[in-house]
């Protein structure tokens, strides 16, 4: 019997056969930026970019258009503020806000980047600004259908007469990158126009090249609080997004239909027992959640007062805490964009191998239609051979491989929103038909699975669900052995290109029927440091759930602290008992393991700041090198400050160690979270005596 296929639309009687001039992807304009900022400083004028020139059709020629102010403007930041700043170290200053332009999606997968500056660089190339080689002329990355295009913009943006930008825009008025940016992806997709509808999920994968999970929260995992935790621990970016209304702002606070970033989560300690919590942003930088947890909740009074404090925000900045169990409910599904495809996996070892394979479905050639056609022409689509294997380095039992498959579709227009999506999905066939009937034949051929296997044989993913998006992506847990992948659209004679990505620990990927296409593979290394103690952290939590200062300074001194090799780096009793009062919110006088992962990912950003500003490889810094390294961090503390830091955690010399380093950071940034948490107006804040003592004496 035939598996039931699904689908999100009512069949059509399926197109005739037939050949036609098969419309290849567009791909975008390439330029030199290099080379035009060399050419623009050299003749001592501003760039302007005339592949998206100012003018109304870089904007779009839709809807959009009916929402500008009349006296439009194009204007470059030089003449909109008086010290612009193209990007700051301060991830506080990097929020953004939408502007006219219906992009929630794009923008609440934007703010996720901002929490790992090493991926956000990769997008923003640091090196920029309106000071130094200034000319008018930026540039930034997208992973664009398998490669990273560069997209060169002039900075002449859109606003109206009061000199306001009409799309995003920075919380802090002077910062643009963000707006630099938006244009930046509206030039690769065609038009601001072009940013309107779209999925979170396409513009982390656009921002990264990393690997998407899905989950549907009504549906949602028992673990999801564990999978949330170590996303959020590792480098990973998660946006969510609520159901569909006919209202736009629910009464709850919500918006209908809405993409929000997932910027947090905590388990907190109330006098009825432990609550998970998770911190969501609207990234229209304002309305938010009024339910338990918000701003205004009386949950916040069964928490200990430091907890309330360094959790608490007070402000309409758009950004809120909410239960994990209302978050199921009100949110419909939760995706994480994984830079290496381990989150969802349990196996050992860090090494995963990608491959890449590009292709099309063309008109009376490859484009056969899915099984639920029933038209005979489903072994017409193209079919890759992939050999799943055994890890090496897997400690564990070779019967189960995670594999992850992933299809995304390329349009062949300009414009984004001017190729409606096709309905995608793929079937992955365990080959036996190959290997007990024809092994060398069909090896050594390499030729396309006959009609007749797909009559006989059901596929492994016999539910195949076929979605209306650019990208399908599903995780696998498969035995070693030889399968083969069906890509296909939902019915026959669509014809599209595409791109077919394989995650795995190990595998050899080739198409079938004698096209010898290039295929793309590399290996993927996780070197963050963090992953490779994650294991260690975990045993050693699972033995003793809190852990009191001796025994936090048993575990930073086992660490082999891989960057450190020129000496021993040792952490006093008394430093450990500083940091653990720094992070014990809910004053225990232990930690656990969600405090602890929280000094372990300062404690690496701090260690890379470090050494950075430790240019002669002493092992301290002097005070020039100490402000330095905290404007590194992104606070501006004023000198007098510094100095008062330096006398309070150095050494007669006022030589600061990294122990003495962490140390005052954590204080810094601590102290500074409490600060913009309570004041109402920046200036000042208003404490009851105990929550002074708690705040000064504790920590």
């Amino acid at each position: 019997s035939m598996p039931f296929l699904l689908c999100l639309k009512k069949n059509k009687s399926p197109v005739p056969l037939g050949r036609s001039i098969f419309q290849k992807h567009t791909p975008p304009i390439q330029q030199n930026y290099q080379a035009l900022l060399e050419s623009c400083l050299k003749n001592k004028r501003l760039f302007t970019d005339d592949t998206f020139p100012a003018h109304i059709s870089s904007i779009g020629t839709g809807a959009l258009l009916k929402k500008l102010p009349r006296n439009l403007q194009w204007k470059r930041p030089h003449a909109l503020h008086k010290s612009p700043v193209f990007y700051t170290a301060n991830r506080k200053q990097l929020d953004l806000c939408q502007g006219l332009v219906e992009n929630c999606w794009f923008l609440a997968a934007l703010e996720a980047l901002t929490f790992h500056q090493d991926i956000l660089a990769a997008v923003v190339p640091q090196n920029q600004s309106f000071e130094r080689k200034y000319a008018g002329i930026f540039h930034f990355q997208f992973w664009h259908f398998g490669e990273w295009v560069d997209v060169v913009v002039d900075d002449r943006l859109p606003v109206n007469e009061a000199g306001e930008l009409l799309f995003v825009s920075s919380v802090y008025k002077n910062v643009f990158w963000g707006a630099l940016l938006e244009k930046a992806y509206a030039k690769l997709y065609g038009s601001y126009e072009d940013l309107q509808i779209g999925q979170v999920s396409e513009a982390l994968v656009d921002f990264t090249g990393g690997v998407n999970t899905r989950i549907k929260l009504a549906e949602a995992p028992p673990d999801l609080w564990d999978i949330l935790t170590r996303a959020t621990y590792s480098r990973s970016l998660m946006g969510c997004q609520t159901h569909l209304g006919t209202t736009k702002v629910l009464k709850n606070g919500l918006v209908a239909g809405h993409a929000y970033t997932v910027t947090g989560i905590r388990k907190v300690t109330c006098q009825y027992g432990p609550e998970n919590l998770v911190r969501l942003r609207n990234p229209w930088g304002k309305i938010e959640w009024k339910g338990d947890w918000s701003d205004s909740s009386y949950k916040w009074e069964l928490l200990s007062p430091k907890e309330k404090i360094l959790l608490r925000k007070k402000k309409e900045d758009g950004e809120f805490w909410m239960s994990l169990r209302d978050f199921k409910i009100h949110f419909v599904d939760l995706v994480i964009c994984k830079l290496t495809p381990d989150l969802m996996s349990q196996d050992d070892g860090k090494k995963w191998m990608y491959s890449l394979k590009s292709g099309r479905w063309v008109k009376g050639s490859t484009a056969g239609g899915s099984l639920g056609f029933c038209n005979g022409n489903f072994w017409m689509n193209p079919q890759y051979w992939l050999n799943v294997l055994p890890a090496e380095d897997s400690r564990k039992s070779p019967s189960s491989c995670s594999v992850v498959i992933s299809l995304m579709q390329k349009h062949s227009s300009k414009h984004r929103n001017r190729a409606p999506h096709l309905f995608i999905g793929f079937l992955l066939y365990k080959n036996i038909f190959l290997l007990c009937f024809f092994p060398e034949q069909y090896q050594e051929s390499n030729r396309k699975l006959p009609p007749g296997f797909f009559t006989r044989h059901q596929p492994v993913n016999k539910h195949q669900v076929f979605l209306h998006e650019r990208e399908v992506t599903y995780d696998f847990h498969l035995e070693p052995c030889v399968y083969v992948i069906v890509p296909c659209t939902l019915e026959p004679q669509q014809e599209s290109e595409f791109i077919l990505r394989v995650f795995s620990r190990k595998h050899i990927l080739r198409e079938m029927g004698g096209n010898t296409s290039f295929t793309l593979s590399k290996e993927i290394v996780d070197r963050y440091e963090g992953k490779i103690w994650e294991d260690f952290f975990t045993k050693h939590f699972e033995q003793n759930p809190e852990i009191n200062a001796v025994q936090l300074q048993r575990i930073l001194n086992n660490i082999s602290w891989r960057n450190f090799q020129s000496f021993r780096l040792s952490f006093s009793l008394d430093s450990c008992q500083g940091i653990l009062a720094l992070l014990d919110l809910n004053a225990t006088g232990t930690l656990s393991i969600q405090e602890f992962r929280v000094l372990w990912k300062r404690l690496l950003f701090y260690l890379e700041v470090f050494q950075k500003r430790d240019t002669n490889r002493s092992g301290k810094l002097d005070l020039v090198e100490l402000h330095a390294a905290v404007q590194e961090t992104g606070i501006s503390l004023s000198n007098e400050v510094c100095n008062l830091m330096a006398i309070r955690y150095g050494d007669p010399d006022l030589q600061i160690s990294f122990e003495s380093f962490v140390c005052f950071m954590l204080r810094v940034e601590i102290m500074g979270e409490a600060f913009r948490n309570l004041t109402q107006d920046g200036k000042g804040i208003y404490l009851r005596e105990s929550e002074w003592m708690m705040m000064t004496l504790y920590s």
